[in-house]
């Protein structure tokens, strides 16, 4: 693909910004002027309607004085009174001729007593409007014999009783052309009962909801306004449209569209002619400059850059010579020290590998890749975490926000510990140290070139720690629990020694043996624990009687209940169905329920152990009057040395109890339950599946 010139360039991008710029420009305003022309023209539409309906409702109020006026006249009067109907007629058509409309009559109790004009079926007109009598004037229209569209006013004959006059004007061309050549636009005015051809939809949309429109119609292109002719009494009895050509704003849009193509054109070639010239300046000593820098872009750093006119292109030619001469010097230094660095990472026994600005691998020493088992051409190039896939929480990996890589560029060097999950399906744990950038690390795109990672296997030691640490966390907690109530007895015995009876201490000594046993068999507990945790060991699965194993733990825990003289309510179903499972792991589950209720509730009060039967599983629960739980503590109370120190009344316990409570339920195929009580305390549910349901 043949590369364009700069004077090419130049040209091109002026013409084509500028072109860009003026069409942009263009086009808005051509928007924008034709939605301006158009809200002009609509809104001068609807003005001209609204001021021709005003127009129709003044000419009624004519209507209504011209009908007084009539009503008043002596002459009527007197004639009336001597009921000379033909000189009333002649009197009557002066009056309409005179006064300019089209149709009169004098009525007496809805019957006509004498008319003039156009022929008018007055007794149908007064049984239709006599109710708008009051009114000043009303709007009457018909399709039989002939469609017409009237405006009438009415007026009571003072000394005639049920006497009234009534005139008349034709809505028709004329009369919407007066109106016309009023406001200065055309007219249509049409009743409610009919629809013309050309305005049938606005006219009907205007007569359905009663509400003045406004539009522009493109068949042929004009600005219509639809406006409801409302009687006295609120009914819309028609509609008026008024209408606008829009040939004249269409005119005017194009005129200026045409000025601005031509606008556009000249600018375009104006810029170009100027980008021409600047561009074959520039050109040539760039040109050089440019083959000068593939020279060294190749690798020629002897070849001194040529200098160049122009203060920014010669500024620019003398940093691009002091740049080779500068790559000059820190090749050969680079050389240098990558030959020491590599002799150096070669001779390391432990595993070190380096990552450039992308955490991409660029280096691993061979201890490094016997750890991996993977061969230095399939790792390099590729990014860290993908080749040592750390573990993190929630099975999230820590590259994002927790990879010593990050932190140790913003400190003085990073530290942590990581799971591993290597390609071989192996696990490691290991202790990453990873040093800061060092001087020179950064190039001049600002991206950091190598940073070097030394990594320690630490799988056996680290295994070897848990179990250490386990085996001592269990032991410290559990022994706790028996000791305090054979401490308890024992205080007891102590203090109340001359007073008690053989009976009482025959029960402290044998709560005091049952502690030894129990300290015995937490030992073994304990031991199959940590075997349970290795994936050697099961739990032993037999028929377990709930009842049983319930009343077992309230035995072991009735000297720590009787110190702080709580009460413990059992309420549990009459017939508790069996669970397979190990008997001394749930006793061990009771215990520590009741030993948490013993801790948290305040003495003197109540614990409740319940219990329902559902039809696959047994739930029991221990609940106590203690504070309660936090919100959002429910899941975090099984977690391992979790404690709520704030909330607990005496120090103690590593927080291992609940979490052990959880791990032997989990074995057993249930669940555990933290909610807060009916009482306001905390109430701890396990749930176990039936016998029944396991064996099937």
């Amino acid at each position: 693909m043949r590369r364009l010139r700069l004077s090419t360039l130049l040209v091109g991008l002026n013409v084509g910004l500028l072109v860009l710029a003026l069409l942009g420009v263009a086009v808005v305003a051509v928007r924008l002027l034709r939605q301006l022309a158009d809200e002009q023209a609509l809104a001068r539409v609807a003005q001209a309607g609204a001021s021709a309906r005003n127009a129709v409702y003044r000419a009624g109020q004519e209507l209504h004085t011209d009908a007084l006026l009539l009503s008043e006249r002596p002459t009527l009067l007197r004639l009336l009174q001597n009921e000379d109907i033909p000189t009333l007629h002649t009197f009557l058509t002066q009056f309409q001729e005179t006064s300019q409309r089209d149709a009169a009559a004098v009525l007496r109790d809805g019957m006509v007593v004498v008319q003039s004009g156009l022929p008018v079926n007055w007794e149908a007109v007064w049984a239709a409007h006599q109710s708008e009598a009051e009114a000043d004037y009303f709007f009457e229209s018909s399709l039989s014999p002939d469609p017409a569209f009237r405006l009438g006013a009415w007026a009571v004959i003072p000394t005639l009783p049920g006497g009234v006059v009534v005139v008349m004007v034709e809505m028709n061309e004329a009369f919407a052309a007066s109106i016309g050549d009023e406001i200065g636009l055309p007219v249509t005015v049409t009743p409610a009962i009919v629809e013309t051809d050309s305005f049938s939809t606005v006219q009907a949309q205007t007569l359905q909801s009663g509400k003045a429109l406004t539009v522009r119609l493109t068949s042929p292109e004009r600005y219509v306004a639809a406006l409801p002719l409302h009687a006295p009494t609120g009914v819309v009895v028609g509609a008026l449209i008024t209408e606008l050509s829009a040939v004249e704003v269409t005119d005017s849009v194009n005129q200026l569209v045409q000025t601005l193509l031509a606008l556009t054109l000249g600018v375009a070639v104006l810029a170009a002619l100027a980008s021409f010239l600047l561009g074959r300046r520039l050109a040539a000593p760039l040109q050089r400059l440019t083959t000068a820098a593939a020279r060294i872009g190749y690798g020629d750093l002897n070849t001194p850059i040529p200098r160049a006119p122009g203060v920014e292109i010669g500024t620019l030619a003398l940093t691009l010579d002091d740049m080779r001469r500068r790559l000059l010097q820190l090749t050969a230094d680079l050389r240098r020290q990558q030959a020491e660095s590599n002799a150096i990472l070669t001779g390391i026994v432990e595993s070190v590998f380096t990552v450039d600005g992308e955490r991409r691998i660029q280096y691993l020493n061979p201890p490094m890749a016997a750890m991996l088992g993977l061969a230095p051409e399939a790792v390099l190039g590729r990014f860290c975490g993908d080749v040592l896939n750390p573990q993190g929480p929630n099975g999230v990996r820590p590259c994002q926000e927790n990879c010593p890589i990050i932190h140790a560029r913003a400190r003085a060097g990073a530290r942590v510990t990581e799971h591993l999950m290597l390609a071989s399906g192996q696990r490691r744990t290991v202790i990453i140290t990873s040093a800061p950038p060092t001087l020179g690390d950064e190039p001049p795109g600002g991206g950091i070139l190598r940073q070097v990672q030394v990594m320690r296997d630490e799988t056996e030691l680290e295994a070897t720690r848990r179990t250490r640490d386990a085996v001592l966390a269990n032991i410290s907690h559990e022994f706790r629990t028996p000791l305090s109530a054979q401490l308890a007895s024992i205080e007891l015995l102590l203090d109340q020694l001359p007073d008690l009876t053989r009976a009482q201490i025959v029960e402290l000594v044998q709560s005091l043996r049952r502690g030894t046993v129990r300290l015995t068999q937490l030992i073994d507990n304990l031991l199959e624990s940590v075997r349970l945790e290795s994936g050697r060991y099961a739990i032993r699965h037999q028929s377990v009687a709930l009842d049983e194993v319930i009343e077992q733990a309230l035995d072991m825990m009735r000297p720590l209940l009787a110190q702080r003289e709580q009460t413990v309510a059992v309420e549990l179903p009459p017939s508790l169905p069996t669970v397979i499972g190990d008997a001394p792991r749930l006793a061990q589950v009771f215990v520590n329920l009741l030993a948490n209720a013993n801790k948290f509730a305040p003495p003197r009060s109540l614990i409740w152990v319940g219990g329902q039967v559902e039809a696959e599983a047994v739930t029991v629960w221990v609940e106590d009057e203690g504070p309660g739980l936090r919100p959002a503590s429910e899941t975090a109370l099984f977690a391992p040395f979790m404690r709520s120190l704030n909330d607990e009344p005496e120090p103690g316990g590593a927080g291992l109890g609940l979490w052990i409570v959880k791990s032997i339920v989990d074995r057993h195929g249930g669940e555990v339950l933290a909610e807060r009580g009916a009482g306001g305390g905390a109430r701890l549910s396990i749930r176990l599946p039936r016998e029944r349901e396991l064996l099937l």
